[in-house]
């Protein structure tokens, strides 16, 4: 309960076309203590980013037809402050994940992965 306290303030803005994911994962992440505003595609996720206060993003790759590394492109030169983290379907894809780290992510899971997982690595880029 005392690392839930720690990270109570944070605000992360979580984009997935996914919605039984995103409830989901929202719900996770609020329950241990960190605000999240969800998107379901770019420009939701612009919208939102443009008014500020978020900590963090989590980014999916594929946005049902969008490209979440295009969103990682204009995050990173908009936003260069705010840590992206990209979250895939698309496994452990060695060459994806060096794409994603190459163009400013943060940081890189897969959906597989335990949500424990994720929300350290998340935790790691706010810190």
């Amino acid at each position: 309960m005392e690392n839930a306290n720690l990270i109570m303030a944070y605000h992360i803005l979580f984009v997935d076309d996914d919605l039984p994911l995103r409830e989901t994962l929202s719900l996770y992440l609020r329950r241990k203590g960190i605000a999240v505003t969800a998107a379901a595609n770019s420009e939701e996720a612009k919208r939102l980013a443009e008014k500020g206060g978020f900590n963090a993003i989590i980014l999916d790759v594929d946005l049902g037809g969008e490209s979440g590394m295009e969103l990682l492109d204009f995050f990173g030169q908009k936003y260069p402050e705010l840590p992206v983290v990209m979250f895939t379907s698309a496994g452990t894809d060695a060459v994806l994940r060096a794409d994603a780290l190459a163009r400013g992510a943060k940081g890189f899971f897969c959906k597989t992965e335990s949500l424990g997982t994720l929300l350290s690595g998340v935790q790691k880029v706010m810190a």
